[in-house]
């Protein structure tokens, strides 16, 4: 029975990835996975999935076959013939399907046929150590617990009749002896940081701002596949950049002007201080409508060029199209995709080029 029960639900796992991964596109572009996520977890909503089989109308209902028809009959009755009024038979139901971040991310990597990132050098090299975490009866006897030992053989002395108070000796034999036990705990060595760098002058709408959210979604779920942890940095930039929480990050509107560099720029000091790339693999990100004050493109791509991209495994610059944005930037940064393998670009002008975005940014495998 409990095999029968296993081989259904591995059935059902199967056929809900085949649900998902053919409208990968849709749940994508709609947001559809990111309402529901959960700390392990994804919430999917699915139209109700049913093995095939026959079903029958109603009695005497008519239909294709059955009694006699005459030239010109329609094969079912229109639509608009049907009278008004509440219905009394069920609708068709939404199932929500729970799949883990790791689930999502092998769809996607399916779908896209995206190769498996490659950090640089040894930085995600998994190590383990010794925890202890119980006792058992045998062991060594450097590992032997003397304080349970003692309170064991006296137990036992005590029960036995053999304990004398007044001459307290307490000598443990083979049954009495307590040994620490432990089992190995995997320590990585380092993980990935990952950094989402935004624009979020008064030309990013919340719509560009959306198209963001479900990237970066995508993006985490992806590199957290090759990685044990990741720590994301969120930095919201206009004129001047800062550090803020994910929530803040996709829900802040500015009406200044726009400095790109001043992102780059903190991007770069966070770096210094808080993840040596001896240790980490890092990640960078930008968004932004392409909409830059002034001459500080230039300085924009030099500072990449001299300080920030020797430091990331790979960076990612999405313009997103805004009705106010100019869009000059992005012009300045392909340049260096000629030069530089771990330098990315990538155009999203709506939700439905979010997918080929998310598979320009992780096609290269860094």
């Amino acid at each position: 029975m409990g095999q029968k029960i296993e081989r259904d639900h591995q059935r059902f796992r199967k056929i809900v990835r085949g649900k998902v991964k053919s409208n990968l596109g849709k749940y994508i572009s709609r947001g559809e996975m990111i309402g529901k996520k959960g700390r392990d977890f994804v919430s999917i909503p699915l139209p109700s999935i049913e093995l095939p089989q026959f079903r029958y109308g109603q009695k005497g209902s008519g239909g294709v076959g059955q009694g006699d028809g005459d030239p010109g009959q329609p094969l079912t009755a229109p639509q608009g013939d049907q009278p008004g009024g509440a219905g009394d038979q069920p609708g068709g139901h939404i199932l929500e399907v729970d799949l883990t971040l790791e689930e999502l991310a092998d769809i996607l990597g399916e779908e896209l046929a995206l190769p498996r990132i490659e950090p640089k050098g040894k930085k995600n090299i998994i190590t383990t150590k010794d925890k202890y975490t119980g006792i058992r009866q045998t062991g060594p006897e450097s590992l032997r617990h003397f304080k349970r030992t003692f309170k064991r053989a006296m137990k036992r002395q005590i029960s036995s009749g053999t304990y004398d108070p007044v001459d307290p000796m307490v000598i443990p034999i083979r049954a009495d002896k307590q040994y620490r036990s432990w089992k190995e705990i995997p320590k990585p060595d380092s993980v990935a940081c990952v950094m989402y760098m935004m624009d979020v002058s008064g030309s990013m709408t919340d719509e560009q701002k959306e198209i963001v959210r479900i990237e970066a979604f995508w993006i985490d779920a992806w590199i957290k596949k090759h990685y044990k942890g990741i720590d994301n940095v969120y930095i919201i930039h206009d004129a001047d950049a800062k550090e803020v929480d994910e929530h803040t990050f996709y829900h802040t509107r500015e009406s200044g002007g726009t400095k790109i560099s001043t992102a780059y720029e903190l991007a770069n000091k966070i770096i210094d201080k808080r993840y040596p790339t001896s240790e980490w693999n890092i990640y960078a990100f930008h968004f932004s409508d392409g909409d830059n004050w002034g001459d500080d493109s230039p300085h924009c791509i030099k500072f990449l060029q001299e300080k920030l991209l020797p430091k990331l495994n790979l960076f990612g610059y999405g313009q997103v199209e805004s009705p106010y944005g100019s869009g000059e930037f992005f012009d300045y940064v392909h340049e260096l995709t000629g030069e530089h393998e771990n330098v990315v670009t990538s155009k999203v002008p709506d939700r439905e080029a979010i997918l080929g975005s998310i598979k320009e940014f992780l096609s290269t495998g860094k």
